[in-house]
C-alpha cells in the first residue's frame, strides 16, 4: 500500500452512520482501518481474518512475538474470544466493563493463533467510546487493534500522530480528535491461580482488589525471557520517542547537567527543581490524570522540536504512578547505568 492514507472526521457523540459503515465494509474485507479508543489510537483488522491480522505486524513492523488485544462491541462477543470465562472475569467486566480493562483468558477457537502469537491465552476488552463500540458491532466481528503507530515508537492519542507514523501503510483513520485516558489499557491475566497484573494502566491494584473483594491481584510481570510475552507492552524498550531521552532519578541530577543547545524536560509530579538554562523548555504534568492524558502528546510534540535531547524527570513510587514510570521506563534510557 502506498497511496495516502483517508483520514475521516467523524463525531464522538452520535457518529454518522454511513461513515461508520464505510470503515466497518473496509474491516471485513480484511483492510486496516485506525480509531480512537479512550486510552490511544488503535490499529484495527477482523480478529477473525489471520491475513488481515497479518497486516497489522506489518504495517506497524511489530515482531509477530508479541499479541495482540482484542476488541469487542459487547460482552457476548467478548466471551466468544474466549474458551472460559470465570466468575472473576464477569465481576471484572460488570465494574469495568465498557472500558480500559483487557482480561486475558484462555483462547476460543474463533481467534486464530497469529493474534495471540501462538500463546493459548488471548486479551479481550471492550473500549468505551461510542465510535469504537458501534465500529466493531458494524463489522460483526472482535477487532484486533494494537496502537495505530510503528512498532516500539509514541502511542497516539491524536490522528495526525497516527497519519504521521502510518500514512500509505494502512486504509483508513476515523478521526475523533484526542483520546480521553491517554494511556493503554490495565492488562489483568485471570488464567493463574492468583489474578496478576501483566501491564500497569489507569486501573490500580488496590481499585481492581477492592472490587474482587478476597482475592489478592499482583503487580506487574515482565516478559517471559525467550518467549512471547504474555501481554503487550512489556518488551523492554517501548513508548520511546526518536529524539534521544533520557530519565533522572532526582531533581538533583538536574543542577550540573550537562544540557545541549536544543533540549526539553518532561517533569511528573510536583518538585523543587534547580535553576535551569533559559533556553530548555519546560513540560509539566502535575496529577497522574493530566500526566496519563499528556505524557505522550508531549512526547510527540518534543519529536517535532527538533531537540537533541529529552530529559524525563519520573513521578514518586506511588501506586497512582506506576502506570507512568513504568511508561518511562520503556521509553527512555537511564543518565546513568542501574544497578542489576
Amino acid at each position: 500500500m502506498s497511496r495516502a492514507t483517508r483520514i475521516l472526521s467523524i463525531a464522538t457523540d452520535n457518529p454518522d452512520e454511513h461513515l461508520l459503515e464505510e470503515a466497518a465494509a473496509i474491516l471485513r474485507r480484511g483492510g486496516l482501518v485506525a480509531f480512537a479508543t479512550e486510552t490511544v489510537y488503535g490499529l484495527g483488522a477482523d480478529a477473525t481474518n489471520p491475513e488481515a491480522v497479518a497486516r497489522i505486524f506489518e504495517a506497524k513492523g511489530r515482531p509477530a512475538s508479541n499479541p495482540l488485544i482484542v476488541h469487542a462491541s459487547d460482552l457476548p462477543m467478548a466471551r466468544a474470544c474466549v474458551a472460559a470465562w470465570p466468575p472473576e472475569a464477569e465481576t471484572l467486566a460488570q465494574r469495568y466493563w465498557p472500558g480500559p480493562l483487557t482480561l486475558v483468558l484462555p483462547r476460543s477457537a474463533l481467534i486464530p493463533e497469529i493474534v495471540t502469537a501462538g500463546l493459548p491465552t488471548v486479551g479481550v476488552r471492550i473500549p468505551h467510546p461510542e465510535v469504537a463500540r458501534r465500529l466493531i458491532a458494524r463489522t460483526g466481528r472482535p477487532i484486533a487493534a494494537p496502537s495505530a503507530n510503528r512498532s516500539m515508537g509514541v502511542s497516539p492519542t491524536l490522528a495526525e500522530h497516527v497519519r504521521d507514523d502510518l500514512d500509505g501503510r494502512i486504509d483508513l483513520i476515523l478521526d475523533s480528535g484526542q483520546t480521553t485516558i491517554g494511556l493503554e489499557s490495565t492488562v489483568v491475566d485471570l488464567t493463574t491461580r492468583q489474578p496478576r497484573i501483566l501491564r500497569p494502566g489507569p486501573y490500580t491494584v488496590t481499585e481492581l482488589e477492592h472490587v474482587l473483594a478476597n482475592i489478592h491481584v499482583r503487580e506487574a510481570v515482565e516478559a517471559n525471557p525467550g518467549g512471547a510475552p504474555r501481554s503487550p507492552g512489556l518488551l523492554p524498550v517501548h513508548y520511546a520517542p526518536r529524539t534521544r531521552a533520557v530519565r533522572v532519578e532526582s531533581p538533583q541530577d538536574l543542577a550540573d547537567f550537562p544540557w545541549p543547545e536544543r533540549a526539553a524536560l518532561i517533569v511528573l509530579g510536583r518538585h523543587e527543581l534547580p535553576p535551569l538554562p533559559a533556553s530548555i523548555q519546560r513540560f509539566d504534568l502535575p496529577a497522574p490524570g493530566i500526566a496519563a492524558r499528556g505524557l505522550y502528546l508531549t512526547l510527540h510534540r518534543c519529536d517535532r522540536m527538533g531537540l537533541d535531547l529529552i530529559v524525563v524527570l519520573p513521578p514518586p513510587e506511588q501506586q497512582e504512578w506506576h502506570a507512568i514510570r513504568d511508561r518511562i521506563r520503556r521509553a527512555t534510557k537511564p543518565l546513568r547505568p542501574e544497578p542489576r
